[in-house]
This record gives structure tokens, C-alpha cells and sequence, in this order.
């Protein structure tokens, strides 16, 4: 288990085979680090499938309004949502996209990220610059390596739990 130094900008997965921690950047990204923990503060990430998760690239998730497998999620429509709040502007930043980094995923305009996020499974500097990098897993990369892939895959893996830590 890492060292949570700040549990307000830490956030809790849990997904089936254990716990992920992420520390979030509000240093860096302002914006999008206090949506996440708006809409995990609301449950909208609870029980959220990764939709689109590609071997050797990145695992995506948070589409609030179209993936939550306890409410029948959508897979004709599963990346295609985000939450009833307004989307947000790019923070792009120096920070690289490497392995276990946290993205914003978005549409072709870089100011529509909304509650969609990507982890990255592997060094991707190609999107250096051109998402917006807002937080890191500190531990259980693991558990995001062990998701199951497909674009949607037959059976998704879910966010069974998404917490702050500060809250736990």
C-alpha cells in the first residue's frame, strides 16, 4: 500500500482483483482533479465498466451516463456520455502520459473532457500535450493491468467502488 500524504487528493478504486490508489495533481490541473472528486463524492463512478481498454496502450472508464453496470449499462453507447456537469477547459501540461498516469478523455475538441478518464498502461508520450494529464497511480497498477480488454470488451470490468480518501 503507498503512503497517502494527501488523502483530499487521493482517490480509492476498487476493482475486482483489489485496491488502486491515485494520487490527484490539482497543482497541475485544478479543474479536472476536483471534478473527479465531485462525481466520486456523488457515487457517479460507482460500479462504472472500462469501456474501451486496448493491450498495450490505456484502460478507459468514468462514462457516468452510459457505463454503470448496475443500472444496465449501454454498450452501443459506453464512451459516448459523460456527467450533467459542464465540460471542462484542456490543462495540458509538461507532464508526460507515462505508465500509470491519469488522463482526461475527451472528443476531438480539447475542451470537452467531461467524467471520462483513461489510465495509461504503458509509456504513451504521442499524447503528450494533447490531453490532459491530472493525476498518477501510486499503487495497485496491478489491479488496471488485469482489466479486461476490448473495445467494449464481452464482459467489462467495472469500478465495483470509488472513493477520497479523506472521506474513508
Amino acid at each position: 500500500m503507498a503512503e497517502i500524504k494527501d488523502p483530499e487528493n487521493t482517490i480509492l478504486m476498487d476493482l475486482k482483483d483489489g485496491q488502486v490508489v491515485i494520487e490527484l495533481l490539482p497543482d497541475v490541473a485544478p479543474r479536472h482533479a476536483e471534478r473527479m472528486k465531485t462525481l466520486t463524492r456523488s457515487g457517479a463512478y460507482d460500479n462504472v465498466v472500462f469501456h474501451r481498454v486496448i493491450d498495450g496502450f490505456m484502460a478507459q472508464t468514468g462514462d457516468v451516463a452510459h457505463g454503470n453496470a448496475e443500472n444496465g449499462f449501454d454498450l452501443r453507447r459506453a464512451g459516448t456520455g459523460g456527467s450533467d456537469l459542464p465540460d471542462l477547459p484542456a490543462e495540458f501540461s509538461r507532464l508526460p502520459h507515462d505508465r500509470g498516469t491519469l488522463g482526461a478523455a475527451r472528443s476531438q475538441n480539447p475542451n470537452s473532457a467531461n467524467s471520462q478518464f483513461f489510465i495509461n498502461f504503458t509509456d504513451n508520450h504521442f499524447l503528450n500535450g494533447q490531453y490532459t494529464v491530472y493525476g498518477r497511480v501510486i499503487s495497485g497498477m496491478e489491479h488496471v493491468d488485469a482489466v479486461t480488454r476490448g473495445e467494449p470488451p464481452a464482459q467489462p470490468d467495472r469500478m465495483l467502488s470509488v472513493k477520497v480518501a479523506a472521506d474513508v
